[in-house]
């Protein structure tokens, strides 16, 4: 007796078990997978032209943590219908040829019913392509047209309708109707146009399949691609894929993925991406420059809230570029003469090894010779004895940075150089990265050492540049930027972007404070821009553009660069701003300086950062 008990208790627990193991697995399919499982259900019921495929989503992240859908994939709906079968269909049930018009005209009344019921609109339109939509509603064309359609005995497929919302699809599937086609076909929507494009990126054909091209699209090509799952029974699919899948390698992003995947969740801020694209465009309206960037990035961690180039292009119609150099972001693979926003580079250097102070002075003399070159001031005026390494970036003088260099000797500069990660990769999450062009640091001319302390000579990428200049506010950490966030994968897991810890470049922990001191007198007694709640340390730059075709400098062609960071006395985001050949304008505190305040007010505000004065 009691072993029947037992045997009957035991079946009971295995029967227990099975259907909690079927009522997790529901949860599974149902609610975590719900959205995805619906889609590859609807794939049975519509007729698909064009690729079937399926990508993740990309995201903002707004101040207060929220993801704001920026990219995502939608589905267009058109309704066609195929004379042959309707033909066949007519045959094998009516007999009657007279009722022809009759069963015609009755298809076509129970389709307008359903637009009708759904808002939508009857046009007297005869071409699919013209056909109109009335708030936001779809439309049929009218009676006769589709009569004329119908009745083209060699044709399979007739458009009847475009521009059609899902409500009418899928009303339309319900009433079965052999030879209506709904066809739907998966489009890639880019929310913001031509704001943040060149981060974006967009999705195109490499070797016959979709995949994508640029920006984010294509370094997390791999996650946002989703593959084709393979259909399976009710039970095969409830006891399938039981293991977790919440463990991840901390090595790399791409050992993380193991082909799972999901949604990009930038660190943009939309906020942030749109009022620097405004400033950026107006600002280069106004001085009528051939391009013009901009990188907003917190200070201490590397996150890039504001990222933007123009001119730009819309990811939506990618295709309609004069030249696919417009899908390139400079910011990442183009390189450049910096100028005197490097000086501070420089000067830190010479702070940090101790080869001068903030009391140094040094004799200016306006203009000197170096290796048969000549090195001058930007107006070629002495400063004469006594003058203060403060004026060196206060007035930005050229025959102080090459004091410095002399005295700091060329390879402690081209050291400093480096561990400012100039000339490096900055490990950044987007294709196509360039290193930069930094081998007169090591040639050990003193001229060519000179003229790289003042940002001459050497090419180096924006995003290199954002990031050495970082390590000024920040303590002396080198930092990796970076653009996205977390990956929200397809289980419901949310993942961080793991990073590579910083890199200290400064041995004494004053040389940030010293430089930074320094900075702000740029700005409160230099550009005379004092802001009377927060300290900002900022320096700008003007240097001599290349020529390509000779590699002369041009003597009228000018890239203009501005940083700044802020509070300056305890940092919280880093501006650079850069803008090639503007017109009417020789320097780049007349060009960049209004827009570079600007973005300041704003991010104070938008962030309701505390004042430090």
């Amino acid at each position: 007796m009691q072993n029947s008990r037992r045997r009957i208790n035991f079946f009971i627990f295995i029967i227990f078990s099975l259907f909690s193991l079927i009522i997790l697995r529901l949860f599974y399919l149902q609610i975590l997978h719900g959205k995805e499982y619906k889609g590859q259900g609807e794939d049975q019921y519509f007729f698909t032209t064009g690729d079937n495929f399926n990508r993740g989503s990309i995201n903002f992240t707004d101040k207060s943590g929220n993801f704001i859908t920026a990219v995502q994939m939608t589905n267009e709906y058109s309704i066609a219908i195929d004379p042959k079968t309707i033909q066949n269909n007519f045959d094998s049930k009516i007999k009657n040829v007279q009722d022809k018009p009759s069963y015609q005209n009755e298809i076509y009344i129970k389709l307008s019913d359903i637009f009708k019921k759904n808002n939508g609109v009857i046009t007297a339109s005869t071409s699919s392509t013209s056909a109109t939509s009335t708030n936001n509603s779809s439309s049929l064309i009218d009676l006769n047209s589709f009569i004329t359609k119908i009745n083209k005995p060699d044709s399979s497929f007739e458009v009847v309708a475009t521009n059609v919302n899902e409500d009418i699809a899928n009303s339309i599937i319900a009433i079965k109707i052999r030879g209506v086609i709904v066809n739907r076909k998966k489009s890639r929507v880019y929310f913001e146009k031509d704001t943040a494009a060149k981060v974006f990126g967009f999705v195109g054909y490499s070797n016959d399949k979709r995949v994508g091209l640029y920006g984010v699209e294509k370094y997390y090509n791999d996650i946002l691609q989703k593959e084709a799952t393979t259909n399976s029974n009710f039970f095969a699919e409830v006891f399938s894929d039981l293991s977790s899948k919440t463990k991840l390698s901390e090595d790399s992003l791409r050992d993380q993925i193991n082909n799972t995947q999901g949604d990009i969740n930038l660190t943009l801020d939309p906020n942030v991406e749109r009022n620097l694209h405004k400033v950026l465009l107006d600002t280069k309206v106004k001085w009528n420059s051939d391009k013009i960037g901009g990188i907003i990035m917190d200070i201490n961690n590397g996150s890039i809230v504001g990222m933007e180039e123009l001119p730009s292009y819309d990811p939506n119609n990618y295709k309609d570029v004069d030249d696919v150099y417009y899908y390139n972001n400079d910011l990442i693979s183009g390189v450049y003469e910096m100028g005197s926003i490097i000086k501070p580079l420089t000067m830190a250097a010479a702070l940090d090894s101790n080869t001068v102070n903030q009391n140094t002075t040094y004799y200016d003399a306006g203009t000197l010779l170096l290796n048969g070159f000549k090195v001058s001031n930007y107006d070629k005026k002495a400063r004469g004895a006594n003058t203060p390494i403060q004026q060196i970036l206060s007035q930005s003088l050229n025959v102080g940075i090459a004091f410095l260099v002399q005295k700091m000797g060329e390879d402690k500069l081209s050291e400093y150089f480096k561990k400012y990660g100039l000339g490096d990769y900055t490990g950044i999450d987007l294709p196509n990265e360039a290193s930069g062009l930094t081998g007169n640091l090591d040639t050990h001319i003193l001229v060519d050492s000179v003229t790289a302390g003042f940002g001459q000579g050497i090419a180096v990428t924006p995003i290199q540049t954002v990031r050495a200049l970082a390590t000024l506010g920040n303590g002396g950490k080198l930092i990796t930027p970076h653009i996205v966030k977390s990956v929200s994968y397809n289980d419901g897991t949310i993942k961080e972007i793991a990073l590579d810890d910083p890199i200290q470049v400064f041995d004494n922990a004053s040389t940030s404070l010293k430089i930074t001191n320094m900075l702000i007198k740029v700005v409160d007694e230099g550009m005379k821009a004092k802001n009377p709640k927060y300290t900002i340390a900022a320096k700008t730059g003007t240097a001599q553009m290349v020529n390509g075709e000779n590699g002369k400098y041009y003597d009228d062609r000018y890239l203009h660069s501005f940083f700044g960071y802020f509070p300056a006395t305890k940092p919280r985001y880093i501006i650079f701003l850069y803008q090639t050949y503007p017109k009417g304008a020789e320097y780049a505190s007349k060009t960049l300086k209004d827009s570079f305040f600007n973005l300041v007010d704003f991010l104070v505000n938008y962030y309701e950062i505390p004042p430090d004065r």
